[in-house]
């Protein structure tokens, strides 16, 4: 597959898509709190689509090599790296939780997923999750027309190395548009001035995931989704859908309860 360029009609697709899943975020955030449990969550952001008129795109998703994914979105707690399954295991005070929302809309995706604390929690789990936003903000100010996917690598695994923190990886940013996953890879990782040159119209995620100890993760028992840091460390993430715009970039996946940028980007 390769990198498809969005003209007009499709970044007002992917703009569309994009606010509708930052706004399935904002629509959960007050629910999130000590005693509701991450099956809850996903009810209720099932619901919030059905209102939307989306579809989730993670329900039944299947990979090949993987079972179907089961809910419509995924919770990733604590220690969990990603594609947490919601369950019945309520979240307590101090939890620090993922939730990755993909919506479709006319055929057209958006994808983004925020951190959240639940109650109130240690100060270094706080550092984690604060310093994963603007890791993902350091890479997404990399995007430009001519710079290359190795500048936003680098740029987050130079920071979150600075902070202590350790990158994962396995997984990494992806395109997005008419298909939940299309080239180009976007890593959290490398070296500048390496890799794809951006061009404007191309459309992707940018969404490290930091672990507070080591870069290693595995895969949690049996259910074909579920990874986890080896070392049992705490892992946070933060994901955006991003347009290479004429000039710079746009951020697809905002809405009006979107967490603001950090200070360092508008300074």
């Amino acid at each position: 597959m390769s990198i498809t360029y969005k003209d007009a009609e499709g970044i007002q697709g992917m703009r569309t898509a994009g606010r509708l899943a930052a706004e399935v975020l904002d629509f959960l955030t007050p629910h999130i709190k000590p005693g509701i449990t991450t099956r809850q969550i996903d009810e209720l952001a099932a619901e919030c689509m059905k209102k939307q008129g989306t579809t989730s795109a993670t329900l039944g998703y299947q990979p090949p090599g993987y079972p179907p994914y089961p809910a419509s979105l995924c919770t990733s707690v604590n220690n969990v790296v990603c594609h947490g399954i919601p369950n019945d295991k309520p979240l307590k005070k101090g939890d620090i939780v993922n939730v990755d929302v993909t919506v479709i809309k006319d055929g057209w995706y958006g994808d983004t997923s925020r951190m959240f604390i639940v109650g109130d929690t240690s100060i270094a789990a706080r550092r984690l999750v604060n310093l994963t936003y603007d890791a993902m903000w350091h890479g997404i100010v990399q995007v430009k027309p001519g710079a290359r996917l190795g500048d936003i690598g680098w740029a987050i695994q130079q920071f979150a190395e600075r902070n202590g923190f350790s990158v994962v990886r396995e997984f990494c940013g992806h395109g997005v548009g008419r298909n939940f996953h299309e080239e180009p890879q976007v890593l959290h990782y490398g070296k500048p001035g390496t890799l794809e040159e951006l061009r404007p119209g191309m459309t992707f995620t940018i969404e490290p995931m930091i672990n507070a100890g080591r870069k290693e993760v595995k895969e949690l028992g049996n259910d074909g989704w579920t990874i986890v840091t080896k070392d049992h460390s705490l892992s946070a993430q933060w994901e955006h859908t991003i347009l290479v715009t004429e000039t710079g970039y746009e951020v697809l996946t905002l809405s009006a309860g979107s967490p603001p940028p950090p200070a360092f980007v508008n300074g």
